[in-house]
């Protein structure tokens, strides 16, 4: 008997900053910095946040600027 192989389809990531047509990652715009910090401060992890690695390190280090910057909080 031959098993049946599943065929997933996986679900390609859609990056919010490519959908949105979003060049550049502001330190300064502080709204769009707080959709990718969970409730404790911490930095989302792009598996989660479905952003790509180009701009989830863009995105990491202005959230890390406007924390130093004090327009975001380091935690709680």
């Amino acid at each position: 008997m031959k098993k049946k192989r599943r065929i997933f389809k996986k679900n390609k990531k859609k990056c919010f900053f490519r959908k949105n047509k979003i060049k550049a990652v502001d330190y300064k715009d502080i709204d769009t910095l707080k959709l990718f910090i969970d409730k404790n401060g911490k930095i989302i992890h792009s598996r989660f946040s479905k952003v790509s690695a180009k701009y989830q390190r863009r995105l990491s280090k202005a959230i890390k600027l406007a924390r130093q910057m004090a327009l975001l909080p380091y935690g709680i």
